[in-house]
């Protein structure tokens, strides 16, 4: 074997979103594209706002001299700066510069943090239904796992986080709004957590950081906003990217911004740029951290979601399907008909309905339904949601 045997196992196991990806391509040679019905993906399908558009347009035409070239390992600092400045008019925090790293988006910011805290064996707590590559990358700095259920809305649950709390706790990641939930974290269940955390932190003698992941936090909808863990939690850390809120998953391009009241911010920061560097991503790409500097107020294209969802929610629960109305995010996360969600997703690929069981999101009994596609394509898949949901007596 060429590979090792950790990696050949990952990779069994590894992403039942790829491999309904995969599936997709072959039942669209077979069937024709406009036959398949692939809501598999998390990809937005609309492009990047006219701001965007305008500033890479202004780049190419007039370069700045030397904008190709290395930067600090941290990013531009002016770069920084929008960033901070933005966080600072949203929470009312003192943040700058000096609290963000540029990063490869959120994946590449969520191992630039792990690799900078944990220690060997240390513990990550992720909440299910999680986003699969948490393990992975928990995995990639030597760290352990542990998972915690929500409650039965998909809410926090604060007790079962603190029992799973313990000697080798290191951290937490939360996602709100939630792949693959939709589901929005409350205000209310943030501070409690973070009460909690206090009181675990002085028990301890250390602190227990909270990794918030974010890149859906501009994605809400009928006017939600999205509580910050900075007010209500003092170890925290938003790892999050452009990649959903400016449709730009292809850059690669996001950032690390650390609480203010992280007592030893300074240092924590150090270890932050120097894991930027030596975990190979060296530095942000340049063109994209020069783009997104005057965009961090652009606003997400909220109502473009907001429809889809609500003709794929208000469809789909007249059928019979149950499921919670998705706060934010781009995903709904039914019940699955049948006890054994893959299998059901086996049946919706014979209606060439593409979607992603719960069981790859460590929420065995339920599936994902990715919105970010075509309206076209979710009208024309309405029937065949309809003939699926008459097959199995919905």
């Amino acid at each position: 074997m060429v590979i090792s045997t950790k990696v050949a196992t990952f990779l069994e196991n590894a992403s039942f979103i790829r491999k309904m990806f995969e599936e997709g391509e072959r039942l669209r040679q077979e069937f024709g594209a406009e036959n398949v019905f692939d809501f598999s993906l998390g990809n937005p399908e609309i492009e990047p706002p006219a701001e965007f558009k305008e500033a890479l347009k202004k780049l190419a035409l007039e370069p700045i001299s030397g904008m190709h070239r290395y930067m600090p390992n941290a990013g531009y600092p002016d770069t920084r700066m929008a960033v901070a400045q933005a966080l600072a008019d949203d929470i009312g925090l003192p943040f700058n510069e000096n609290h963000i790293v540029m990063t490869c988006g959120a994946g590449g910011a969520l191992n630039v943090v792990l690799k900078a805290i944990l220690n060997p064996g240390e513990e990550i707590i992720i909440l299910k239904p999680f986003f699969v590559e948490y393990k992975f990358y928990i995995d990639n700095h030597g760290g352990a796992f542990k998972e915690v259920s929500t409650n039965a809305q998909f809410g926090l649950d604060i007790a079962a986080i603190e029992e799973a709390i313990s000697e080798k706790t290191r951290g937490i990641i939360i996602n709100s709004p939630n792949n693959p939930t939709g589901v929005v974290y409350s205000a209310e269940s943030l501070a409690e957590l973070g009460k909690m955390l206090a009181a675990k932190e002085a028990a301890l003698g250390r602190p227990i950081f909270l990794i918030s992941d974010e890149p859906y936090s501009k994605l809400v909808f009928d006017g939600m906003t999205v509580p910050s863990v900075f007010s209500n939690i003092k170890n925290s850390i938003v790892v999050t990217s452009h990649s959903k809120d400016l449709a730009l998953p292809g850059e690669r391009i996001g950032y690390v911004a650390i609480s203010p009241n992280i007592e030893e911010g300074a240092q924590l920061m150090g270890g932050l740029v120097f894991c930027n560097r030596t975990l190979g991503f060296v530095n942000a790409p340049a063109l994209m951290q020069r783009l997104v500097t005057n965009l961090q107020k652009a606003p997400a294209n909220i109502a473009n979601y907001q429809e889809k969802r609500d003709i794929l929610y208000d469809n789909l629960t007249a059928m019979g399907y149950k499921m919670q109305k998705p706060q934010g995010a781009f995903y709904l996360f039914p019940e699955s008909p049948v006890p054994n969600d893959i299998e059901f997703v086996d049946i919706a690929k014979n209606h060439r309905i593409l979607i992603v069981p719960g069981t790859g999101f460590g929420q065995p009994g339920y599936f994902r339904i990715s919105f970010s596609v075509e309206k076209d394509m979710i009208l024309r898949a309405l029937p065949a949601f309809k003939a699926l949901a008459e097959e199995l007596k919905l």
